[in-house]
């Protein structure tokens, strides 16, 4: 159809909630919007191993994962951006000598360090209450990572990303002074309160990524909507023509987004795609 858009939406908060359930309005949405002659694509920090069925189920034209490191149009990889061998070696010792408990994000899978789901534990659950959900004082980390490996090798030449939980803020510090050839974040919290700690490829990020899918569709930015909750889609909600944060999303990326809609679990997704006339109410 001649004015077909493209659309991003960012999957943790936005797609799906913070229990991991898709709405079935969202479902219905990209169905929707998909049959319309548009195309949908995830813009996640998760790399394709964390993608399960479920969301594929949805129907997806491709996406952009490992916060932008990773994208993917069909079956065709347009781009992949990768930790080397040698900077996984060093991080992965790096971690280890502070006794720091980690997971590897590839898209052959996550990849957990030896006491990762013992450490892990408290901290997945501060992380689910802090977000609002019932009962997460009784989460474990396989309920949040379902498919994680456990017993996996360590030095690794396909990672996107890999995450550490902090034991203080300090550790986040030290990782931007001991990596400076890669990009050091923090995520589950803002500032001294961040629960993990994050290295990823340097220069990267979901904007760069959409830029290099349009680019491969020949396509044109004023026909971009994007969705997201979170800090890290700033970049994503700013330079696509239409920005959509979610009303359940943060201070700062509702501050600059073009539109706020409902709340992720209020139908917040499906509400912004009638707003916006992809798709018609029913």
């Amino acid at each position: 159809m001649a004015d077909s858009k493209i659309i991003f939406i960012d999957v943790d908060g936005t797609l799906v909630d913070y229990e991991n359930k898709l709405p079935a309005s969202a479902d219905k949405a990209i169905k929707q919007a998909r049959k319309n002659g548009h195309r949908v694509y995830i813009c996640t920090g998760r790399s394709k191993a964390e993608v399960y069925p479920y969301l594929w189920d949805i129907g997806l034209d491709g996406m952009i994962g490992g916060n932008g490191s990773y994208v993917e149009d069909g079956d065709t990889v347009v781009m992949h951006q990768l930790i080397t061998a040698e900077q996984c070696k060093h991080i992965v010792d790096w971690l280890k000598s502070r006794g720091l408990e980690f997971y590897l994000e590839s898209n052959n899978g996550l990849f957990a360090s030896e006491n990762f789901e013992t450490r892990g534990e408290p901290v997945i659950q501060e992380y689910s209450k802090r977000k609002g959900k019932e009962h997460s004082d009784q989460i474990k980390v396989r309920d949040v990572f379902p498919e994680m490996i456990f017993d996996g090798e360590l030095y690794r030449d396909d990672l996107n990303k890999v995450s550490f939980i902090l034991e203080s803020y300090q550790d986040h510090l030290d990782s931007i002074e001991e990596f400076p050839d890669l990009k050091a974040g923090t995520w589950g919290g803002a500032g001294e309160i961040a629960l993990f700690g994050d290295l990823g490829v340097k220069d990267i990020t979901k904007a760069h990524a959409i830029d290099a899918l349009l680019e491969y569709l020949g396509a044109d930015i004023e026909d971009t909507y994007a969705f997201g909750d979170a800090k890290i889609d700033i970049p994503m909600l700013d330079y696509c023509h239409i920005g959509v944060a979610m009303g359940s999303g943060g201070d700062e990326i509702k501050a600059m987004a073009d539109y706020i809609t409902d709340d992720v679990d209020q139908d917040g997704l499906y509400n912004a795609f009638v707003r916006f006339g992809l798709i018609e109410a029913e």
